[in-house]
């Protein structure tokens, strides 16, 4: 590109590089914003301004990056979530919209459940990541001991760093699945586990299959391997009352919810649909 364009001219030439390499050209100007550390009105305003060397320089990057499929969010090195910014790279699945809700769902369960403040509630999230589901919790409720696990070092060391920016206090165990809470007992548990069958990957985007940890999105035993391990893991784990929240794929809600029928046979499982009406969590209610 030529010295001396306007911000608007090299977004222009940003956006056409994207479309010619068959991506989103809308990333461009979420790039640009981040780039200028401005939100859309911010970027608005500057259109006609002239765009400097280092700026320039770091969008061009960005672009060439995303024309090869690597997502905005690790470009950027954040994601928004639940009205907070995480940190996320490559070693963490990128956080999404529906999994807000699994928080939401669990936070406003905890003050129908436990509407005062007593003993401290203890909450783990399993398979935490970037710790956004540990991490909003938390700061929701902030009377609430906290535990967040990952298999992945690499994870639990993005969670940490997202905790202590946020600050959150969170305890943290490196194990697989439930296998780090073993020997205590907890109020709430929550996770969304992988859950795609290894079969889907066919139908998904490149820039999910070719950049996003593959041990966060997929899951043997058409996806419901986690499941099963949670239902056997977690009865030993749970206090009365008690609650557990998972995020599940669309489709698997009779699967899902059967298997946690069985494992709680006192409580109350419900597949509850996301914004978008379709299947996305289970959570079960413990009775006393």
């Amino acid at each position: 590109m030529q010295q001396n364009k306007t911000i608007a001219a090299v977004l222009a030439e940003g956006k056409k590089q994207l479309r010619a390499a068959g991506r989103e050209d809308y990333a461009a100007e979420l790039l640009m914003q981040h780039v200028l550390g401005v939100d859309r009105t911010g970027l608005l305003i500057r259109l006609p301004n002239e765009l400097e060397q280092g700026p320039r320089n770091q969008f061009l990057s960005g672009i060439k990056s995303m024309e090869s499929g690597i997502p905005l969010q690790y470009v950027t090195g954040c994601e928004e979530f639940f009205g907070r910014t995480f940190r996320v790279t490559p070693d963490v699945l990128i956080p999404r919209p529906e999994t807000e809700e699994l928080v939401e769902g669990a936070l406003s369960r905890a003050s129908r459940i436990w509407p005062s403040e007593g003993s401290p509630l203890r909450m783990a999230d399993i398979g935490t990541g970037s710790g956004a589901i540990a991490v909003s919790f938390k700061l929701g409720r902030p009377d609430a001991e906290v535990t967040a696990t990952d298999i992945s070092s690499a994870a639990l060391r993005v969670a940490k760093e997202n905790a202590e920016r946020l600050g959150a206090s969170i305890s943290f165990a490196e194990g697989d699945m439930a296998e780090p809470l073993t020997g205590g007992k907890w109020d709430i548990i929550l996770s969304n586990p992988p859950y795609i069958a290894p079969a889907e990957a066919v139908g998904m985007a490149d820039t999910v299959t070719g950049h996003e940890p593959h041990g966060a999105l997929f899951a043997e035993e058409e996806g419901l391997k986690h499941y099963r391990t949670l239902a056997h893991a977690l009865p030993a784990l749970m206090k009365r009352p008690g609650l557990v929240g998972v995020e599940i794929g669309h489709t698997q809600g009779p699967a899902v919810s059967g298997l946690f029928a069985e494992a709680f046979p006192d409580g109350d499982v419900k597949v509850v649909c996301d914004i978008n009406g379709k299947d996305r969590f289970v959570f079960c209610e413990l009775l006393k």
